[in-house]
């Protein structure tokens, strides 16, 4: 390997060196001060690059990809507000802790603070949302600058998927000339051993990152509390990739069962759906219905909870009112439980937690390990019969929805899931979809990955974030968004050509913030329309035209059908259904109303 000049030199060592250590892919938004990374990325055999004309767009692809596969994906910008624009999905990348390496250009450090264009200050831009921040060496034929600039490459990609895993910002200064333009004597030809990194196989510095465990001792307390309680119960929140990465699914319904618990799955947890879900056993062993009738169950005694902060605000507040000792598991030994009741924080791998509590059981005396622990019988046959109570009103429910007299907007969410393809990969976005998808996605055995960017729950960058996530898998990819998110990330629509991906997309329009109709500030007229609804009155098929994609309006009576064509036929479609949202939202309520009843009856014996 050599180099006509000191930029492009940089730019090769530093794609070299991140391919070396496990980088394939790479997103990039056009610019001059990164041009020298931009064409060593381009140059390389072994990085596949996604080219985005839309910074947000480029960082939320980049999410998307990452999030899906769990490996870094990295992201290239020039400088100034290009990468301000990176900021949103950063963030969102640091709470959901998805491993990105974002890699921004910059002018040449004597420079800030001078009024030169396009020069803004990117010196930890993006604050405490990254797990380290660097700033790479001036570019130089020197030695001993590229051993450091191979290891702090190396490094920052370590860092990326460590624990917890998150971006990773690396801030890149450049000279001109930018081109790989020949400058005689800038890199002389007896530098090509140093570029090459002779001696070195594989990346130049391996990081072996440790796990914290607990001791036998914790694993024996933790059985034991688990094992006493007549309610024990198992939550799982949203997963992040490497929890997704630890956790066999099967292990945490063995230890459900091992224990007489039911299991809450929240739709974002990995464990909802796949092979390790019993659809027709009595009892269950994994739940999803848990938002439409928690409320009426008694409180758990011991709770082990897994993954993020669960979407279902209902289940939230009822662990909050239990009287419960509450086990938060958590690889970094981070608090995400916004309630503030859990009891005790285990810092660990939930895998590893899982299978050595399995361990431990099996290690019992056979008269010891005969049985499941001490749960009360009548602690699961509950949770089961308000599970079938719940899926029996739905059913009742989504075939009247069926009806043009009665749609409501979590019949799609409902038939989205229930007949998306398997495998497949399902993204839904924030707002009221989400919350659809929670209450009516019924776990089932079909091989779903169901993601959404929970981690600080914005409406922008969701089809992005969508495609990114399709790029990474062969599996089919089924976007569901609402009208808003639709139009705020319009842009990112263009990586369905530029970047070959298909999709069927299920656009909820109910012209606005749907979702506002859920609050007190409902009752308040004005400002209740203009300034929270605010209907937009947009209408959509001139996307369709703009960015090829096959558009069609679908009455809600019609979509199943629609939604079964479109996944059979090649290219991506986009299905909109209309909606009132305040009409819809009333429907929630009452079906809310009488899932409650019904379940209460049931708990009180009287049915």
């Amino acid at each position: 390997m050599t180099a006509p000049n000191r930029a492009t030199l940089w730019g090769r060592v530093l794609a070299d060196e991140l391919a070396k250590g496990g980088l394939e892919a790479v997103c990039i938004a056009p610019g001059s001060r990164s041009t020298p990374l931009t064409v060593a990325f381009a140059d390389h055999p072994d990085i596949d690059v996604y080219s985005h004309l839309d910074e947000r767009s480029a960082a939320y692809f980049a999410l998307g990809r990452a999030r899906r596969t769990g490996e870094p994906t990295a992201l290239v910008c020039t400088s100034g507000t290009a990468a301000a624009n990176f900021h949103p999905a950063v963030m969102e990348a640091d709470q959901a802790r998805v491993p990105l390496l974002v890699l921004t250009a910059d002018r040449p450090p004597e420079l800030r603070d001078s009024g030169a264009n396009q020069t803004v200050d990117q010196v930890k831009l993006y604050g405490d949302a990254v797990r380290w921040y660097t700033e790479l060496p001036e570019p130089e034929a020197d030695e001993r600058k590229v051993r450091s600039l191979r290891t702090t490459a190396a490094r920052a990609l370590a860092e990326t998927t460590g624990v917890p895993s998150g971006p990773v910002h690396c801030n890149c200064p450049f000279r001109k000339p930018l081109e790989p333009i020949d400058v005689p004597g800038d890199v002389p030809d007896s530098f090509a051993d140093t570029l090459a990194a002779v001696g070195r196989d594989g990346p130049f510095v391996e990081t072996t990152g440790g796990t914290q465990t607990l001791t036998d001792d914790e694993y024996q307390k933790l059985l034991q509390a688990l094992e006493a309680a007549d309610r024990p119960l198992l939550v799982a929140g949203p997963a992040d990739p490497a929890d997704l990465a630890s956790l066999e699914p099967r292990a945490i319904t063995d230890l459900a069962d091992r224990l007489g618990a039911p299991l809450l799955a929240d739709p974002l947890s990995g464990l909802r759906y796949g092979p390790h879900v019993k659809e027709s056993d009595t009892p269950r062993t994994v739940y999803g219905g848990y938002d439409a009738y928690i409320d009426a169950l008694p409180a758990p005694d011991v709770v082990l909870r897994l993954g993020a902060s669960p979407t279902s605000k209902r289940l939230r507040h009822w662990l909050r009112d239990a009287d419960a000792r509450q086990f938060l598991i958590d690889p970094a030994g981070a608090w995400r439980e916004a309630t503030f009741t859990a009891t005790d924080l285990l810092a660990a791998e939930p895998g590893t937690v899982v299978e050595r509590v399995l361990e431990v059981l099996d290690e019992r005396e056979p008269a010891e390990s005969a049985t499941p622990g001490s749960a009360d019988d009548a602690w699961r046959a509950r949770f089961d019969a308000a599970e079938r109570r719940h899926l029996e009103i739905c059913d009742e429910a989504l075939a009247a929805a069926t009806l043009e007299s009665q749609p409501f907007e979590g019949a799609i969410l409902a038939t989205a899931i229930a007949n998306a393809p398997d495998p497949a990969t399902v993204f839904v976005s924030n707002s009221m979809p989400i919350r659809d998808a929670d209450r009516f996605g019924r776990p089932q055995a079909a091989d779903l990955t169901v993601l959404a960017n929970r981690g600080a729950s914005g409406i922008d960058g969701i089809a992005s974030t969508a495609l990114g996530a399709g790029s990474a898998t062969d599996d089919p990819l089924v976007l569901v968004t609402g009208d808003l998110a639709f139009y705020h990330d319009s842009n990112g629509l263009l990586a369905v050509e530029r970047c070959d991906v298909d999709a069927t997309i299920v656009l909820l329009d109910n012209d606005g913030g749907g979702i506002f109709h859920k609050l007190p500030i409902e009752e308040f007229e004005p400002p209740f329309t203009d300034q929270f609804k605010t209907p937009h009155g947009l209408e959509f098929e001139a996307l369709g035209d703009m960015y090829g994609l096959e558009f069609e309006r679908v009455a809600p009576a019609d979509f199943s059908a629609a939604y079964r064509d479109s996944l059979e036929t090649p290219g991506t479609q986009v299905l909109a259904v209309d909606f009132d949202s305040e009409a819809s939202h009333r429907r929630r309520e009452a079906l809310d109303e009488r899932v409650t009843s019904a379940v209460e009856n049931i708990v009180d014996g009287s049915n």
